[in-house]
């Protein structure tokens, strides 16, 4: 047994000793958090509302404490952004960065190495929740076309921009609280922009080298693109392309109508053609109609494209503009007065204030142009029409069945430009410092509901209660943790284990800081383990540069655990992923990003 053993293990003894009841209640409460986090189907909203329930009733938590976070600006901050981001996706603005941005890559590796290099790149100098918020529905919008596993990209989606908040002194939250604690301690003038850079960068490509390597075995492939057309109902549905349309000159593979999962281009009608077999390099023109087959959300997606409108021109002359309408599907019932007459000729606008814009029978599409189907018993339309259509004939004998189609409705293209402009202003506003984020975010809130780019009905819809009640449990739950001294037992036994040589307590260090990062946030494990860096540092004689510099990369460096840093969290549903998946993926990527930074920190700033 060596010397350092008995003094250690009598530090060790003394530290437990500190604790009292609610230390160790704390702990147990979130070990077993963790435990019901780590089992697959629990909801991480219930477990987290009920250990800070556990907390409040206690009596280690008052209320104010408790529900600090339901006012954190931070939470707040990713609830207002999420109605920002109606704005890009009920404008169309979402495909328009999906084509410019992410393009058609030829593989799934080539995907993630696009997504997770303009993700690092953009976090380096934004703040990464506006940059995960703004691709989360590119990048949905994105696998759906490119018939690519969602699951396998927002993982390192979110990875990649957390790595890439590491490379400036902007990057993230975690690294401004750090230098202004420093520069507070110090008296001095601070960490400059790049400072980060030189160990930054190599923990970016670290990140991306090892998501394109392990994250190939390691990533789940769950909600693949491919079972999405394995659907029933296949629809035959006809398009135009009007005069000015982005899409004129176009192939049919650059314009993207060749990649939707589950949907076929029949054939082209040009004035005096048919073409039926279409190449993928046919060249489009204005006053084309393209014939489509294809499963309901395809058939959805290409009424939503821009530069396409239904070539029916009575969704034209329906009443109100286009973005206040929606989708909605009906069976039709044998003494329905349009059964026996074909689309053309039914007058079914007239009759109900909707308009047919694709047709299934029995499952299958109907090898006829749209308006020349004649309509029978059974048949499923998917129609365009107002939102009090559903109660209007809900209970209609027209209709076996009235389905609304959830908040799918035509998007508004022609402010795709100007909600684009608003999101481009709030990142810029934020990132001078014009504006905090929550002020430029609140402000572009309000821009999107001004400029109608989206609609307030929509707004109230958007923020994802589940992730925002996670966020603001996850709040009291470090600030118990911090109060009753259990983070500090939790990482102080590590720093003790170094024995005084500098290098080894540089790597317990961040092992302690990637620990309290994990149960707690970012910021918290920032703060708590802030004081620690500089005694530490002290007591082995070093410079405390080498401590802070790691500090901030392993308090970003929340890969382990969804509830460690808020963009985890933001894909977690989306991505369909388990607690288990950020363990399994996130605990070596830790190791590794651990390894590059504790390797190289010494050698940028000396000991």
């Amino acid at each position: 047994m060596s010397a350092f053993s008995d003094p250690f293990a009598a530090w060790l003894a003394g530290l437990l000793a500190l604790l009292d009841w609610q230390g160790w209640f704390t702990l147990t409460v979130v070990l077993g958090a963790f435990v019901l986090l780590a089992r697959p189907r629990t909801a991480p909203d219930l477990v987290t509302a009920g250990a800070l329930t556990a907390l409040l009733i206690s009596g280690v938590l008052t209320p104010a404490e408790a529900l600090i976070g339901f006012s954190n600006p931070g939470m707040i901050t990713i609830a207002v952004l999420y109605v920002v981001v109606t704005g890009l996706t009920e404008t169309g603005a979402v495909h328009w960065l999906g084509q410019a941005l992410l393009g058609r890559p030829r593989s799934e590796a080539r995907a993630q190495l696009r997504l997770m290099a303009i993700a690092a790149g953009c976090s380096a100098f934004l703040n990464t929740k506006p940059v995960v918020a703004i691709f989360i529905p590119a990048v949905t919008d994105w696998a759906r076309r490119q018939r690519l596993t969602l699951s396998r990209l927002l993982l390192p989606l979110s990875y990649a921009a957390i790595a890439g908040g590491s490379c400036t002194l902007v990057g993230t939250s975690t690294n401004l609280i750090v230098n202004g604690l420093y520069i507070a301690r110090s008296d001095g003038p601070g960490l400059r922009l790049f400072d980060l850079t030189w160990v930054g960068l190599p923990v970016v490509l670290a990140v991306l080298v090892f998501m394109l390597t392990a994250g190939r075995w390691l990533l789940p492939a769950r909600g693949s693109a491919s079972a999405s057309y394995r659907e029933v109902r296949r629809y035959t549905s006809e398009m135009l392309i009007p005069a000015g349309s982005p899409l004129h000159g176009k192939s049919v593979e650059t314009a993207g109508l060749r990649q939707l999962p589950g949907l076929f281009l029949v054939q082209i009608e040009r004035p005096g053609r048919i073409i039926p077999a279409v190449s993928a390099q046919e060249i489009l023109y204005a006053g084309d109609r393209l014939v489509f087959a294809g499963i309901l959300d395809s058939v959805l997606d290409v009424q939503r494209t821009r530069g396409l409108v239904p070539a029916t021109d009575q969704v034209f002359k329906l009443d109100g503009p286009r973005h206040d309408r929606c989708f909605v599907e009906v069976v039709l019932a044998r003494r329905a007065p349009v059964v026996g007459r074909s689309v053309r000729a039914g007058r079914f606008r007239n009759r109900y204030g909707a308009v047919i814009i694709a047709v299934s029978r029995h499952g299958e599409r109907i090898d006829r142009k749209l308006g020349d189907i004649v309509l029978a018993r059974g048949d499923t339309l998917l129609l365009e029409t107002r939102p009090e259509f559903v109660d209007q004939y809900r209970n209609s004998r027209d209709f076996l069945i009235v389905h609304p189609l959830g908040d799918a409705h035509p998007p508004i293209h022609e402010r795709a430009p100007l909600a684009l402009a608003i999101v481009v202003a709030m990142v810029a506003s934020a990132a001078v410092g014009l504006f905090t984020l929550l002020e430029a975010a609140m402000l572009a809130a309000g821009a999107m509901l001004l400029t109608r780019c989206t609609s307030a009905r929509v707004a109230r819809q958007a923020p994802d209660w589940q992730v925002l009640i996670v966020i603001a449990a996850s709040f009291g739950i470090a600030a118990a943790l911090e109060q009753t001294g259990a983070a500090v037992l939790l990482s102080g036994a590590l720093i003790e284990l170094a024995g005084g040589a500098a290098w080894p307590a540089l790597a317990l260090f961040f092992c302690a800081v990637a620990l309290v990062t994990a149960i707690a946030t970012n910021s918290v494990a920032a703060v708590l383990m802030f004081p620690v860096a500089m005694d530490t540092a002290a007591l082995v004689g070093a410079s405390p540069l080498p401590f802070l510099m790691v500090l901030m990369i392993g308090a970003s460096a929340s890969f382990a655990t969804p509830i460690g840093y808020q963009t985890n969290l933001m894909v977690y549903n989306i991505g369909g992923y388990r607690f288990g998946d950020f363990v399994r993926i996130g605990v070596p990527l830790t190791l590794v990003v651990g390894a590059v930074s504790v390797g190289l920190v010494p050698l940028v700033w000396p000991f």
